[in-house]
């Protein structure tokens, strides 16, 4: 619960100053109401947040108002959120990361909109524990679209003995995830991502590209491989975004990705309600599977 105490108030144990301040314009949610929701879903969230280096939308006068990212720690970083020294990119300084629900009550202090943590733990910084395919929709390209490629990239990963998930990311794509063992480095496990992607372009031209110029993408669905890499960051399932509609990036299970899912579904007013009908959460075994990738798939 927390405690009123004038222009400020303590929730789990960390101070939040101006708890009325509104983030969200358009929905008018405050930094309480956020805060609130963060914790309402940090038991789903956190598996997927703690302990990994994180990069940081922050938006301290809200959506509307001028945001910018932040990844290193700075003023005005509260000292529930750690600070580590990656190996190879010391000169950069130490990289913010939370270790539990008080961390993202820090976030919410700090004016964050949406958390974007690496694909490691930063036991093991060099060896990531995830793949991620971002399928990013040129002009043109509905939703039913990209829904019908995360079904195919799912039927190739599955043809390599993978099991892949899915996540809404809150904006207009998906993110298809496969979970490995923390064996390979990031050439192989970036190699192995555009060896998929290549090879899904390779067979639909017309449907899916590799290439980034956006002029190139009208029509087709950008297959993103570029996540697999050091310092690169996906959105955090359960993070909200810094949108129109306040909009969060929502893990899904693979019955429910039909033509007819609405992505405008899910926001900080729907997803506890979500969370709270949910018989299971369809990532609940995504951090138990420590899958090999094919070696043929990875040759650079």
């Amino acid at each position: 619960m927390a405690n009123d105490v004038g222009e400020e108030i303590t929730l789990k144990g960390v101070r939040l100053t101006s708890p009325d301040k509104v983030l969200f314009p358009d929905q008018g949610i405050s930094k309480r109401a956020l805060a609130d929701y963060y914790c309402t879903v940090a038991e789903h969230m956190l598996p997927h947040v703690v302990n990994r280096p994180i990069t940081l939308v922050r938006c301290p006068e809200g959506r509307r108002k001028d945001c910018f990212y932040q990844r290193h720690a700075g003023s005005g970083v509260p000292p529930e959120i750690s600070e580590v020294m990656i190996e190879g990119f010391e000169d950069s300084g130490a990289y913010l990361f939370i270790r539990n629900v008080k961390g993202l009550i820090a976030l919410v202090q700090m004016g964050v909109l949406e958390i974007h943590p690496w694909g490691v733990r930063i036991d093991r910084p060099d060896r990531p524990d995830r793949v991620i395919f971002d399928l990013d929709p040129g002009e043109g390209v509905g939703f039913a679209d990209v829904i019908e490629a995360a079904h195919e990239l799912r039927r190739v990963l599955s043809e390599l003995n993978l099991t892949a998930f899915v996540k809404f990311t809150g904006g207009k794509g998906l993110h298809v995830v496969v979970p490995i063992v923390r064996s390979y480095d990031w050439p192989t496990v970036k190699a192995f991502a555009r060896n998929t992607a290549k090879a899904m372009a390779e067979k639909a031209p017309g449907q899916y590209l590799i290439r980034m110029p956006k002029a190139e993408r009208k029509g087709r669905i950008f297959i993103d491989y570029l996540r697999n890499d050091a310092t690169a960051t996906a959105i955090a399932p359960y993070s909200t975004r810094a949108k129109q509609g306040a909009p969060v990036a929502v893990p899904l299970s693979w019955e429910e990705l039909t033509p007819e899912l609405d992505p405008a579904a899910f926001t900080i007013e729907t997803v506890p309600q979500r969370l709270k009908q949910l018989n299971n959460d369809p990532w609940a075994d995504i951090g138990r599977m420590h899958q090999r990738l094919p070696a043929a798939a990875t040759k650079v």
